[in-house]
């Protein structure tokens, strides 16, 4: 975030852009993440019930998965885990 704010400010020093164009689009388009899609899922691994500013931008509609094994124990039984729960929370808000 804070990589793209420079750009963009330098841009608009350089008269690149406008101040006037920035809004959320200009933004998303200066983070280096601008050509993937934004994460359906973000799993957070070693118990922690936060996401620590990680693709705070990307991740804001995301489904947020908290599990307890760390990260070099977190194999494709509790990703297909993590996957079934998500599936399940959206059936159940009809989304």
């Amino acid at each position: 975030m804070v990589q793209a704010a420079a750009h963009i400010i330098q841009d608009v020093k350089e008269n690149k852009i406008s101040i006037d164009q920035l809004d959320e689009k200009t933004l998303e388009n200066y983070l280096y993440t601008r050509t993937l899609p934004d994460p359906d899922i973000v799993i957070r691994t070693g118990g922690e019930k936060r996401i620590s500013n990680f693709l705070m931008w990307q991740s804001s509609m995301s489904e947020l998965c908290f599990v307890d094994e760390l990260f070099p124990d977190f194999k494709k039984p509790l990703f297909i885990k993590a996957l079934k729960g998500v599936y399940h929370r959206k059936q159940a808000l009809n989304i």
